[in-house]
């Protein structure tokens, strides 16, 4: 099947050729008619499957025909985060280049005014996250009454960061008679009834079990002393010789810690954590992306926040406290169904953890020792060829399928993982080797070492460049 057998427009199916793109992924290829058909959806997927084109490219032909009006968004994309707003956009600008389309962004972070000034010359598209959208309409700045289409994007993670309560209030907003989109990775009870009680005889579209990880990926569990973490890291690093690699970490400090350990020993390695401003994490990101460095250690507000093609491993330094963070740490790898490989480090700390992402995954992952992974480090013919590592990276080619977008997404911890996260610091404080270490510290140092030890609470993001594009005609 190609884009050519979905029902899509020639000036569509231009600009998706142009991209590099003829073949649709699951997602897209049985969303996209629907769509087109007017019809309710609640699609499921996992990261990396594509789920952002399966709801741009049949908007883009659906709104070609009308016009818009001032402060009357014509469309509604909701997004929990500014970055998979920015994301979501440039997503229309690539695929809506031969259409005569407005757009704007409804995001926080960015002047007032010009979101208003572009509202005030009508726009076909908003994107917009729920907190600012409420923010504007209280103020009577935007109608909600002439939407014709919702999208509610990664809704499970709206869930997380308690977006819902404004979603089920912005929906009673809009035009009783609507096409409603509702995507998510997962499907968690309260996203059920939020479907069942918006969407109107909804076509279901899962193309992988809920909260599942891409087959591409071989998992493997590696049990390590927890203080020899660093020393088995370089080793497989070494081994491996890793055309790029991402490496998650809970803590903000040891995202840093772990990175100038890296870069001691040789290897080319940057950061990124929600500590660091938004200037410095959008050339990170571009420096990982040129291949300047091949390896970047991240806390979890990158686990959905890189969209990089090429990225051959993935390394959980620290078990994921959370589940769900598990499957879309190692989803940046296997993209675009390239293959790629995931190593979780696992201390006897890490049992109720990998226990429970076990149960979320419905599968056992392998266990292998320090020294078996080290030696079976070495890439598969099926994952990115090796690099000698004194030489720069050469980018992985993009596979000609269909155009992927996975968005970042900021995360705020739930109750629940605040209270998993404070379990280790509980258990090493109460530990009796600990105690001298702690009284020995000074009282600064360790005021600082509370206030960064916890999870990262979010990513702010880089301000896009494009805040008020729209199309030419």
């Amino acid at each position: 099947m190609t884009f050519a057998d979905l029902g899509l427009s020639d000036e569509l199916l231009r600009a998706v050729t142009e991209a590099g793109y003829d073949t649709p992924t699951p997602i897209q290829a049985q969303a996209i008619p629907s769509v087109l058909m007017m019809r309710d959806i609640i699609g499921i997927a996992q990261t990396g499957t594509g789920k952002t084109a399966s709801f741009v490219l049949p908007m883009i032909d659906i709104l070609a025909h009308g016009r818009s009006r001032a402060r009357m968004p014509r469309s509604l994309i909701l997004e929990p985060t500014r970055e998979l707003a920015a994301q979501v956009a440039e997503n229309f600008e690539k695929y809506g280049k031969y259409h005569k389309l407005s757009m704007a962004l409804l995001i926080g972070g960015v002047s007032m005014g010009d979101q208003l000034a572009a509202l005030e010359k009508g726009v076909d598209v908003l994107i917009a996250t729920p907190g600012r959208l409420m923010d504007l309409f209280g103020r009577g700045k935007i109608m909600l009454n002439g939407c014709s289409l919702l999208v509610i994007d990664e809704a499970d993670r709206m869930l997380d960061m308690g977006f819902i309560p404004d979603i089920e209030e912005i929906c009673t907003k809009l035009p009783a008679q609507r096409q409603t989109l509702l995507f998510s990775a997962t499907m968690p009870p309260v996203i059920k009834k939020l479907a069942d009680k918006f969407l109107s005889n909804p076509k279901s579209i899962e193309v992988a079990r809920p909260a599942s990880a891409s087959t591409n990926i071989t998992q493997r569990l590696v049990k390590v002393d927890a203080r020899k973490k660093r020393d088995t890291l370089s080793k497989m690093l070494r081994e491996a010789d890793v055309t790029s690699a991402v490496i998650f970490c809970n803590r903000k400090t040891t995202v840093r810690d772990l990175n100038k350990s890296l870069q001691r020993d040789g290897f080319k390695s940057g950061e990124i954590h929600g500590d660091i401003d938004q200037g410095s994490r959008i050339a990170e990101l571009e420096r990982f992306r040129a291949g300047t460095v091949n390896i970047l250690v991240a806390s979890d507000v990158a686990a959905r926040g890189l969209d990089i093609k090429g990225v051959s491993h993935v390394f959980n330094y620290d078990a994921p406290w959370h589940p769900d963070d598990y499957v879309h740490r190692i989803g940046r790898t296997g993209r675009a169904g390239a293959s790629g490989v995931a190593y979780t480090f696992v201390t006897e700390a890490d049992a109720e953890a990998i226990d429970n992402i076990q149960k979320l995954i419905g599968t056992k992952i392998e266990i292998v020792g320090a020294a078996e992974a080290i030696a079976s480090a070495e890439p598969t013919a099926e994952t990115a060829p090796k690099t000698p590592r004194g030489r720069k990276p050469r980018a992985a080619k993009p596979a000609a399928q269909a155009p992927v977008a996975d968005e970042p997404v900021a995360e705020k911890p739930s109750p629940a993982r605040r209270s998993r996260a404070q379990k280790p610091r509980e258990e090493a404080a109460a530990s009796p080797a600990a105690a001298p270490r702690a009284a020995e510290a000074p009282a600064r140092q360790r005021r600082n070492d509370h206030q960064d030890d916890g999870p990262d609470e979010g990513w702010n993001g880089p301000v896009p460049e494009f805040l008020n594009f729209g199309f030419d005609a």
